[in-house]
C-alpha cells in the first residue's frame, strides 16, 4: 500500500466454512498489515468486539448456500452480502470480500454496484500457486456457460488484471482447450482462436491454444476458459498442488533416515508448502462489475481470508477496475450500446469459488 493511503474494505462474514469468528480474526490480521480498514457484516454475537480500524454491522442473514441467489438476493436485503455491496454502492466501502458461495457475491454485486458499461459478463480471476510465474486463469466459476464475445473479452481483462495487479508488461494469453492444433475443440472455441489470433493490439500476445500441462508449468500468463472448465481447473490444480505436499511430508516422515533427510529439507520444503498454498494469492478478483470483490475459497482460514482482504486493497489502491475499462476501450473490446447481455448468469453455485 502507498504510505497513507488506507482502504475501506467491507467483508461478508457469513458463508466462511470456519465460520463468523474466523473471518473477524482475518479482518483483524488484515488490519495489522497495514492499508486497509474492515466493516464486517455478520452476526455481531460471534464477531467478538470492534478493534482499532475494524467496524461491525449486526447481519446474521447469510444467503451463502442457497440454489437460487438472485432470488435471494432480491427477497433478503438484509442480508449480509447484499448489505455489504450497498456499502460499497454507497461509497463507504471501496471494496467487498466474501467467503461465501460464488453465486450470491455475484448476484448481489449485479443487484447493487452493477456491471460495468459495456462489459458482457463479470468474470472470476484467479492467480494459481503456480512457482516461478504468476499465472491467471478466468473465468473460474462466474459463468458455467458463455458466448464467443464473452470468452473474447475475458481475454482483455485477465490482460489487464496481469497488468495492473502482477506488473507483467504485454502478457502472454492463451485459450484453454483439448488440443494445441488450431482445428481442436468446439466450434465456439476455433470461434474465438481466430478472433483473438486476428487481433491487433498492444495489451497482450496471444499465443495460441493451450492444455492444463501449459499454465501447470508457468509457460504463460493468462489462461482463457468458461467457468466450468476453469473452476474444475482450478480445483484439480489446487487438490494436486496439496496432495504433492502431503505426500512429501508422509514420506519424510517414513523412517529414521527420511526424518533425518526431512529436517535437512525442512527449508526448501516450508518455501514449497508456501509457493503451493492458494490462501497465499487470497482468491479471485471479481471482474466486470462497477466495483471490486474479491471471493476467496469458503474453507480458507484466517490467512488466506486476510490475503483477500489485502488484495482488495491493493487492487483499488491500483485503480484495477478503471484499468481493464481503459484497456477494453482502447482495443474497442466494450459491448456497443443495444447488444445487451440478456442471459442470466449462470456461476457455480453453491460451491466458494
Amino acid at each position: 500500500m502507498a504510505p497513507g493511503r488506507v482502504v475501506t474494505v467491507a467483508v461478508d462474514a457469513n458463508g466462511a466454512d470456519q465460520g463468523p469468528a474466523e473471518v473477524a480474526a482475518a479482518a483483524a490480521l488484515a488490519v495489522s498489515q497495514g492499508g486497509v480498514e474492515v466493516i464486517l457484516y455478520g452476526p455481531a454475537a460471534e464477531l467478538g468486539d470492534e478493534g482499532p480500524g475494524i467496524s461491525i454491522v449486526d447481519a446474521p442473514v447469510s444467503i451463502a448456500k442457497v440454489l437460487e441467489p438472485a432470488s435471494a438476493v432480491r427477497s433478503n436485503p438484509d442480508a449480509s452480502i447484499v448489505q455489504a455491496w450497498k456499502a460499497v454502492k454507497d461509497g463507504e466501502a471501496e471494496a467487498l470480500v466474501s467467503g461465501g458461495s460464488t453465486g450470491a457475491a455475484l448476484a448481489a454485486g449485479l443487484f447493487s454496484v452493477k456491471r460495468a458499461q459495456g462489459i458482457y459478463r463479470p468474470a472470476l480471476a484467479v492467480t494459481l500457486p503456480v512457482p516461478g510465474r504468476a499465472v491467471t486463469l478466468l473465468d473460474v466459476g462466474a459463468n458455467v456457460e458463455v458466448r464467443t464475445e464473452q470468452l473474447v473479452q475475458f481475454a482483455y481483462m485477465g490482460a489487464a488484471y496481469a497488468t495492473t495487479v502482477l506488473d507483467v508488461k504485454r502478457p502472454q494469453v492463451g485459450l484453454l482447450n483439448v488440443g494445441e492444433e488450431r482445428t481442436r475443440g468446439t466450434a465456439q472455441l476455433m470461434e474465438v482462436h481466430d478472433q483473438l489470433s486476428a487481433a491487433t493490439t498492444d495489451a497482450f500476445e496471444f499465443v495460441g491454444n493451450v492444455e492444463g500441462r501449459h499454465f501447470a508449468r508457468g509457460e504463460l500468463d493468462v489462461v482463457v476458459s468458461d467457468g466450468f472448465a476453469g473452476n474444475v481447473s482450478l480445483k484439480y490444480a489446487e487438490a494436486v498442488s496439496s496432495t504433492t505436499i502431503d505426500v512429501v511430508d508422509n514420506a519424510r516422515n517414513d523412517n529414521l533416515r527420511s526424518r533425518v533427510g526431512g529436517w535437512l529439507l525442512d527449508p526448501a520444503i516450508r518455501r514449497a508448502r508456501t509457493s503451493l498454498d492458494p490462501a497465499v494469492t487470497g482468491g479471485a478478483y471479481l471482474l466486470g462489475l462497477r466495483q471490486l470483490g474479491v471471493v476467496p475459497h469458503g474453507r480458507f482460514g484466517r490467512y488466506g481470508i486476510s490475503q483477500a482482504i489485502l488484495r482488495a486493497g491493493h487492487g483499488v489502491e491500483e485503480n484495477l477496475i478503471e484499468r481493464t475499462h481503459e484497456t477494453l476501450e482502447a482495443a474497442g473490446m466494450l459491448r456497443r450500446a443495444g447488444g445487451g447481455d440478456t442471459t442470466k448468469p449462470t456461476a457455480v453455485v453453491p460451491s466458494s469459488q
